[in-house]
């Protein structure tokens, strides 16, 4: 699988749902190239913005879309990495600003092994 393959694979899908991709197409593409490192890593697409703590339970709010996406992308047009954003966010009808963070610092912390 390549990451120009799986944008191809999701984008249809993704937005039906209201989702977009970044139309920074080098950014996403690497992105998504990221996710499938992780998937070769892990075994499973871990967020590609944030550590992995390699236990899959634990992990499972940062499986790419992310537990967060939705809030991110309905507070801010665009998930913490900038993968995914709304229609709004592209066409600029709001402003680009730096997500934050909504992960639990415990969370944070574990993909840190602390």
């Amino acid at each position: 699988m390549t990451a120009q393959r799986l944008y191809e694979q999701l984008k249809t899908f993704q937005e039906s749902k209201g989702y977009f991709f970044n139309d920074d197409k080098d950014m996403t593409l690497a992105l998504l190239d990221s996710l499938l490192v992780n998937k070769e890593r892990l075994g499973y697409m871990a967020c590609p913005c944030r550590l992995a703590s390699g236990d899959y339970e634990a992990d499972k709010d940062m499986l790419c879309p992310c537990t967060y996406r939705a809030p991110d992308v309905a507070e801010y047009g665009a998930c913490f990495c900038g993968l995914y954003v709304s229609r709004a966010w592209l066409d600029g009808s709001i402003p680009r600003v730096t997500v934050p963070e909504r992960r639990p610092p415990e969370k944070v912390l574990a993909g840190l092994g602390l």
